[in-house]
């Protein structure tokens, strides 16, 4: 048989595989999230994130340390707020001596090189659980803005090189970027969460947290699983409101949205691969249905081939040694 095109060809190596491989992934790529409670040498695993862990600031400093010698630049911080300090207004959250605002300044100072994005939402200083401030069961959206505002700015005044909001209510972006100028943060860039959808995957996430709803859903502020353009449009709103960075969320079931908005914006898209995504890799390795080392790497490859700039995931540490190999 004479065949003048043999695709195999680039493919019989392990050698000729890694030179004309389209796709490739660093741990430069990966935006680590942490969450970090009160007290002292305190870890507590998430029982639905094996092998992730809440820690008390000390022991977070620690993890950012290890996280920077493997050559993971940045993190994202979730705290987990006291329950007597939650209400419906999120006063706790622009608190100057709250926990976030005081594990950025010391994140800073023990790894100054370290890339600080901050989540920017009220469910966790909710009573509600909920992204906004609740009036008579609805969730308000312009002083929910004011609020975000405020966190905001907290959050650049303590050293935040960039703001996360991942609430989903309207104006917000245009909001903290005036904000941010107008209070001279001119340098404290915005990673927008521009198609956050309604999704069933964050279940783990508010566990660690315990930000779970305490009433309905968040489908009136979170996006639809069934669209797609709204999703470029929600993007395109955000990039012209000056967001630096927009963001899909969940990861793998909204590959198709990746590229969709990658394809529309001028600006990185990051991707969050998300706690639902990690439990369900976690559990099926655990019962030995699949390799867990191969599924991370394909997995976070498969959002990078999407369009994926950037991708938040809890497997930054793993796949950082995976690669580092």
């Amino acid at each position: 048989m004479i065949l003048h095109k043999r695709g195999r060809i680039l493919r019989a190596t392990p050698a000729i595989r890694s030179m004309v491989a389209e796709t490739i992934i660093t741990p430069s790529d990966f935006i680590a999230p942490l969450f970090i409670d009160e007290g002292e040498n305190l870890a507590t695993e998430i029982s639905s994130m094996p092998g992730y862990f809440r820690r008390s600031l000390d022991l977070t400093i620690k993890e950012v340390e290890e996280l920077w010698s493997i050559g993971i630049k940045s993190v994202l911080l979730f705290i987990k707020c006291k329950d007597e300090l939650k209400d419906n207004t999120g006063l706790e959250s622009w608190n100057p001596r709250g926990l976030m605002q005081r594990s950025i300044k010391a994140i800073k100072a023990a790894v100054p090189g370290m890339y600080i994005m901050t989540d920017v939402a009220l469910d966790p200083f909710s009573s509600y659980g909920h992204d906004g401030i609740v009036k008579d069961n609805e969730i308000i959206n312009d002083e929910t803005v004011e609020a975000l505002v405020k966190m905001s700015v907290s959050h650049a005044a303590a050293g935040a090189d960039m703001v996360a909001p991942s609430d989903m209510m309207d104006g917000r972006i245009g909001a903290i970027r005036e904000a941010l100028e107008d209070n001279g943060y001119t340098k404290t860039g915005i990673m927008a969460y521009s198609a956050k959808y309604a999704s069933c995957f964050y279940g783990p996430f508010r566990d660690a947290l315990d930000s779970a709803p305490g009433f309905g859903d968040k489908k009136t502020y979170q996006m639809d699983y069934s669209n797609r353009l709204e999703a470029v449009r929600e993007a395109l709103m955000d990039v012209e409101e000056g967001a630096d960075i927009v963001m899909v969320k969940p990861g793998l079931p909204y590959l198709d949205i990746v590229r969709e908005v990658k394809n529309a914006v001028d600006v990185p898209v990051s991707v969050y691969n998300i706690s639902g995504e990690y439990a369900m890799i976690k559990a099926a390795a655990q019962r030995g249905w699949i390799d867990e080392n191969k599924a991370i790497m394909e997995t976070l490859t498969s959002i990078k081939r999407a369009g994926g700039d950037l991708i938040a995931t809890y497997f930054a540490k793993d796949a950082a040694r995976l690669i580092n190999q």
